[in-house]
């Protein structure tokens, strides 16, 4: 556990500084980390652009269907986006030793639909990848049914808990092959959160976990690793992912009650020896981010809410560029929006099951809905290509302020003080690191006043 940690892991990279947050979120004040789980470059840009501001850690994380050992849907292996992190932290000058690599929801996920010998086999050569390549943090999640788990509730827990056993194993198998001063991975257990790629939550806030239910969880899984002779790596579970009763839909945010949660809270401050990792965090106010970190929710994943600003920031860019640039001949316009929706509409592999409604409700959920499909949309060259267009066309021909002041106000008056300058990269940046500060202020790095509109939203 985190105190254990402390003394295991002797080289000072950023395992170590995670550490150092984590144990001072226990035992002195409220300090935690934002996890980011995106693998837009734009955001990985700002959010290391952000942190050189700073002192601690940036933690990027990828999923099993996103990054996986045959490509994901990103088209990318682990070193593959290991090395795509690592060109973004040299082209910004971040400091290697404070980069961190995580895993999310590493196990049979992908191939639940495959009987359970197949899928935790394949579970158990992702997370090899994964440690091979050089994370450091590692979601164990075998929470999921597979084909021939015959039953329509809730994996048993004990055979969870020996499933994650069993990818911990190979996680371990793993780290033996990389150099002696190799840190050791980190882990987080426990999966009371949406399968990856988002909920659908629009009526009723999730139920939160009860103390109870996460002292037997707890239990099971450590006799699950002492079974398989675990205990050095039972000593670096770091946290465990609880539900904090945070979640968004479409067009709905739950909020986060600390009244509901002082159960867990109590908890981690007494017979658990971590802290808990939160997924879904995103739209939460700064307050409420302050509240979690303070409850000790010391993880805090954010994803969709980084891309959804993106995509924001790219609207607006699309709507200036028509409004300065629309009637200038020799100068064809990016129609940026344009090729996002038709590319949405030719591939619906990664919106049609989270979208619902007639028409016109998806039509409205594919470009405005907080669970943010469209971020799997940047990548496909003919809207990469737009994105371009529409950067080299405002670049060549910076539009007004006055024009700037309609579509993206706090990045028009960053740019009259001369914070900021009117490039459309620097803004669509600015209007990331937006949501970036907000997690610096919850998580003890940055004070309110820099946020706009102060600490409130």
């Amino acid at each position: 556990m985190i105190e254990k940690n402390s003394a295991q892991i002797k080289s000072a990279d950023a395992t170590n500084l995670l550490l150092g947050i984590l144990q001072q979120n226990r035992f002195t004040r409220a300090v935690g980390v934002a996890s980011i789980c995106s693998a837009n470059g734009h955001v990985l840009d700002a959010v290391m652009r952000q942190a050189l501001g700073r002192e601690g850690i940036v933690l990027i994380e990828s999923t099993s269907n996103q990054v996986n050992q045959f490509g994901g849907y990103s088209g990318q292996k682990p070193a593959d986006f290991v090395a795509f992190v690592n060109d973004i932290a040299r082209e910004t000058h971040f400091p290697q030793q404070r980069l961190l690599l995580g895993g999310d929801h590493l196990g049979p996920h992908v191939w639940r639909n495959e009987p359970a010998a197949s899928a935790m086999q394949k579970g158990c050569a992702l997370v090899r990848e994964y440690v091979l390549a050089g994370y450091k943090k590692i979601h164990l999640d075998a929470s999921m049914r597979c084909a021939d788990d015959l039953t329509d509730r809730p994996l048993p827990e004990a055979l969870v808990s020996e499933r994650a056993a069993m990818l911990c194993e190979a996680a371990e198998g793993a780290h033996k092959q990389l150099p002696d001063d190799s840190p050791a991975p980190l882990y987080v257990i426990g999966s009371e959160v949406p399968i990856p790629g988002g909920a659908h939550a629009e009526t009723s806030a999730p139920e939160i976990t009860r103390s109870d239910d996460l002292a037997r969880t707890l239990q099971m899984a450590k006799a699950a690793f002492h079974s398989r002779h675990l205990d050095a790596a039972w000593g670096r579970v770091i946290a465990v992912v609880v539900q904090p009763g945070v979640e968004f839909g479409d067009s709905s945010v739950f909020a986060y009650d600390p009244e509901k949660t002082k159960a867990l809270a109590r908890y981690a401050e007494g017979p658990w020896t971590g802290v808990f990792e939160a997924h879904s965090t995103d739209y939460q106010t700064t307050h409420a981010l302050q509240q979690m970190v303070r409850d000790h929710f010391a993880i805090l994943k954010v994803g969709p809410w980084l891309t959804f600003a993106f995509r924001e920031a790219v609207f607006a860019l699309a709507e200036i560029e028509q409004e300065w640039l629309g009637s200038r001949q020799g100068r064809p316009a990016s129609k940026v929006r344009e090729a996002l929706e038709h590319a949405m509409l030719e591939n619906s592999i990664h919106w049609k099951s989270h979208y619902h409604g007639d028409e016109s409700a998806q039509f409205l959920a594919r470009k405005y809905s907080y669970s943010d499909r469209a971020r799997y949309y940047w990548p496909q060259p003919a809207v990469a290509a737009a994105v371009d267009r529409l950067i080299a066309n405002l670049s060549t021909h910076p539009a007004p302020l006055s024009l700037l002041s309609q579509y993206l106000p706090v990045q028009c008056e960053q740019v009259r003080t001369g914070k900021l300058t009117n490039h459309p990269l620097d803004l669509i940046r600015s209007k990331i690191t937006e949501v970036l500060d907000r997690y610096a202020v919850a998580c003890g790095n940055r004070e309110t006043h820099h946020l706009p509109g102060g600490s409130r939203c």
